[in-house]
């Protein structure tokens, strides 16, 4: 496992556990919605935010956490494995 996706609902703890397994093996992590949102909630262009991620999939080894479905195929077509959280998405919600 060198290039890792990892997809599940808002909230079900995508960017906790790609940090906690990029620390466990020694992978760089990339936060997709760190990536794309822009200081005052700006999105990044489309064309650029295709180049972001084909130069992260390009690289040797990287866990890439979010969803972001437009360009899902660009991380699948690249990684060597997906884990998918699967937590409920009213769990996802839910007020603690």
């Amino acid at each position: 496992m060198k290039k890792i996706a990892v997809i599940g609902s808002g909230g079900s703890g995508k960017s906790t556990f790609s940090a906690l397994l990029g620390k466990e093996l020694n992978l760089p992590v990339h936060h997709l919605d760190q990536l794309y949102w822009k200081p005052n909630w700006v999105k990044t262009p489309k064309e650029d935010w295709i180049k972001i991620q084909k130069g992260i999939c390009d690289s040797e080894c990287w866990i890439i956490d979010g969803n972001y479905q437009s360009t899902l195929d660009i991380r699948f077509e690249a990684c060597d494995t997906v884990i998918f959280l699967d937590v409920n998405r009213y769990t996802c919600k839910r007020d603690f």
